[in-house]
C-alpha cells in the first residue's frame, strides 16, 4: 500500500543502511590484530553485541556520558569471556575502535538500490544517535552522502532518539513538516515510538526479527520499502 503526501524521507544510519554489525567485526578484528590482543574474535563478538546494546539504551536515555559507554561495553565483555587487559589498552582498543570503524564500508544489500529509487521523488535526510566524528566519514567512505540534503545525529541536537527535540530539529534543519515526513529505521522504541511521537510516519526495519509489531509498516529487506514508496 503506497503512502501519499510524503515528501520527506528520514533515515537511521547504522543498521539501516551502513552494516553496523558486519562492519564492527571487521574493526575488532583488525584492532586486535593491531595490539596483539590474542582474544577469539567470535567468542568476544557473541558476548560484545548485547553488551552494546544495553549501553546504547542507556545513553540513549542519558544515564551514561559517552566515554563510560566506549569504556564500559569494553571492560565488561574482556571480563565476561575471562580475559585480562589493562585499562590503558582498553582506551587504546576504544580509540583505535572509533578510528578504523568508518574505513569499512558495508552496506545492508539493496541500500544504493533504494536510494536511487527514492532520491527522485523524496527529500533523502538522516537522523542518527551515533557519534558525531564517526558518523560523517561512515557516510563518505560507503559514497551515499550524495543522497542526503541533511544530517542531524545526537551530538549537535543535544539529546538521542527518541527525545522528541531531534525530531523537531532535524525536521526544522529540512524545513519539513511531520505530517509530510516519514521515518525508516530499526530500532523499534528509538526510531519508530520517535518518530510516531512527534507526528512523523513510521516504517521499521525488521531485520532483527521484533516479534508483536504487527500494527507498525514494516520491512525485511529495503527493497521491499517500494511497496510503501
Amino acid at each position: 500500500m503506497k503512502i501519499n503526501g510524503i515528501k520527506h524521507i528520514f533515515f537511521d544510519l547504522d543498521h539501516t543502511l551502513w552494516d553496523f554489525d558486519k562492519n564492527s567485526a571487521l574493526t575488532f578484528e583488525k584492532i586486535f590484530e593491531l595490539h596483539n590482543v590474542c582474544v577469539n574474535t567470535s567468542d568476544f563478538l557473541r558476548i560484545y553485541e548485547p553488551i552494546n546494546l544495553s549501553y546504547w539504551k542507556l545513553y540513549r536515555e542519558e544515564k551514561i556520558d559517552k566515554a563510560n559507554l566506549r569504556y564500559r561495553r569494553l571492560k565488561d565483555t574482556f571480563e565476561a569471556v575471562d580475559f585480562e587487559v589493562s585499562d590503558d589498552m582498553i582506551d587504546k582498543l576504544s580509540e583505535d575502535y572509533i578510528n578504523f570503524l568508518a574505513t569499512f564500508n558495508h552496506l545492508f544489500e539493496g541500500t544504493i538500490e533504494i536510494l536511487e529509487h527514492l532520491r527522485t521523488d523524496y527529500h533523502l535526510h538522516i537522523i542518527t544517535n551515533g557519534f558525531e566524528e564517526a558518523q560523517q566519514r561512515k557516510m563518505d567512505n560507503a559514497k551515499i552522502s550524495q543522497y542526503f540534503k541533511t544530517v542531524t545525529n545526537s551530538e549537535a541536537a543535544g539529546v538521542k532518539k527518541p527525545n522528541p527535540i531531534i525530531f523537531n530539529h532535524a525536521l526544522e534543519l529540512a524545513e519539513a513538516q511531520p505530517a509530510e515526513s516519514l521515518m525508516i529505521g530499526d530500532n523499534y522504541e528509538a526510531d519508530i515510538l520517535g518518530a510516531l511521537d512527534v507526528g512523523l510516519d513510521a516504517i521499521l526495519f525488521n531485520y532483527h526479527n521484533y516479534n508483536d509489531v504487527d500494527h507498525i509498516k514494516q520491512v525485511k529487506e529495503l527493497k521491499d520499502l517500494k511497496r510503501y514508496l
